[in-house]
Parts: structure tokens; sequence; C-alpha cells
């Protein structure tokens, strides 16, 4: 084995990686999740606290 078939090896393993990662992130069960996260920066701060905590 020399050192092209290792890189072919190696990125093989990352392309197989990749598309594994992929369809994680676009299965139908991971919607909810990834939709409610999208959401998260305009849930309603605690009530008297600003942006970084800071009281009012």
């Amino acid at each position: 084995m020399d050192v092209n078939d290792a890189r072919v090896v190696v990125m093989l393993f990352g392309l197989a990686l990749f598309l594994g990662i992929w369809a994680w992130a676009w299965s139908k069960r991971r919607k909810a999740d990834f939709d409610e996260a999208a959401r998260l920066p305009f849930a309603d701060e605690e009530p008297g606290r600003g942006a970084r905590g800071e009281q009012r």
C-alpha cells in the first residue's frame, strides 16, 4: 500500500462521513429540532433584562 492508496482511503472515508452528516441533518426526524433551534434568536427575553442580561 503506497501513499496514494492511503489518500484514496482517507478521501473515501471523508466523503462517506460528509454524506452521513448531510443525510442526518436533512432527515425528517431532525426537522422539528432544527426548526426549534432556528426560532431561538426570536425567543422572548426574561422580563426586566436586556439582550446581554443587564438590568433595565
